[in-house]
């Protein structure tokens, strides 16, 4: 199978790279890598994958399967179009709006699954299969990895456990405009190691406010990397606000705290004041409750910590050709062909 890998963020490479490994793993399998020249402009896995920042290859690559954790794709763009998201945050809106690009979307759980079940109903031109979600296998063959590394910064640092801030970068949505001071109270305060990890589009002017702040402070580190998951791994609880990055901590049944989330149900500490942050911890790493929710969480929002959902996303593309063939195109209106030609460019068709 010709297998494209959509990536128009640096925060989606871990997320299609288990897909990769997993159509090598298979044999069988064409693996191209679409890189956004804009966003991306250093890919961390050069020489390691095949890639272009050229559509016009990816058009003539003429791919069967094009994954994508994104919101668009090209819909002049031949082969099955499917939709592997980009986390869990079925609060914010865009989760579920229908842009009409995909030919199906590959869901993570239960949840996802009957929310999408209900749209495919009502638009009629798109199926849903649930397979988990792919980063889940870098997790399931990494739980340990980092264990050394782990214990070397506790050991340097004199702490006895890591936090993770981890915040979005939305600005309507984010907490790092009121986070500083209370996060320098709670490295003073708690025998933590607190680990800074921003997303990569948040302004670089905060970015650098930070890692400033960082800098100067004991117990605080600032970390450069394209992705979080390393860390979450590491860490013993996380700090955040309305990111998806919390149901994935979740999902490692590890307590999360927010700042003022914007969710319509509440699996976790959120705060409405930063000055609750000493206090919160303290609750979230011994209330029972707090794991009981957890446990919901992983029930309906993934349970698929099995190191095989790439394997069912591979066999889903399969199961969608040999039933329908693969597609040449995708029918749209005009506003989304043109958001579509807009963001990526056009091609030329023999």
């Amino acid at each position: 199978m010709r297998i494209v890998l959509f990536c128009e963020n640096k925060y989606a490479i871990d997320i299609l790279k288990p897909i990769h490994d997993e159509a090598l793993r298979e044999g069988g399998n064409n693996v191209l890598w679409y890189i956004h020249r804009k966003r991306i402009s250093d890919f961390p896995l050069d020489g390691e994958v095949e890639w272009t920042y050229d559509i016009q290859q990816i058009y003539d690559f003429s791919p069967e399967a094009i994954f994508v954790p994104g919101n668009i794709v090209p819909y002049y763009l031949p082969g099955v179009k499917i939709q592997v998201f980009h986390g869990y945050a079925a609060e914010k809106k865009d989760h579920w709006v229908i842009r009409r690009y995909f030919d199906t979307y590959f869901t993570q759980g239960p949840f996802f699954t009957r929310g999408f079940e209900r749209l495919a109903k009502k638009y009629k031109d798109f199926e849903v299969l649930e397979t988990g979600w792919p980063r889940q296998d870098w997790i399931f063959r990494n739980l340990h990895t980092f264990d050394e590394e782990r214990q070397r910064l506790l050991k340097e640092s004199g702490r006895s456990q890591i936090v993770l801030y981890a915040p979005t970068f939305s600005p309507s949505l984010t907490s790092l405009p009121y986070m500083q001071e209370a996060l320098v109270d709670f490295v003073k305060q708690k025998d933590v190691l607190l680990i800074l990890k921003f997303h990569p589009l948040t302004k670089p002017e905060i970015m650098d406010e930070y890692r400033t702040l960082a800098e100067k402070t004991e117990g605080m580190v600032w970390i450069d990397d394209y992705t979080v998951t390393k860390y979450m791994l590491m860490a013993d609880a996380m700090i955040s606000d309305t990111s998806s990055t919390i149901y994935e901590f979740l999902l490692l049944d590890k307590p999360v705290i927010t700042l003022r989330a914007v969710a319509k149900d509440i699996y976790w500490r959120n705060m409405q004041h930063p000055e609750e942050l000493c206090q919160a911890y303290e609750e979230v790493m011994k209330d029972d409750k707090m794991k009981e929710l957890r446990q919901w969480v992983i029930q309906n929002y993934d349970p698929y910590l099995d190191g095989k959902v790439a394997h069912r996303m591979l066999e889903g593309a399969r199961d969608f050709i040999r039933r329908h063939g693969v597609p040449t195109h995708r029918k749209l209106n005009l506003w989304r062909k043109y958001t579509s030609i807009k963001t990526f460019g056009r091609i030329k068709k023999e």
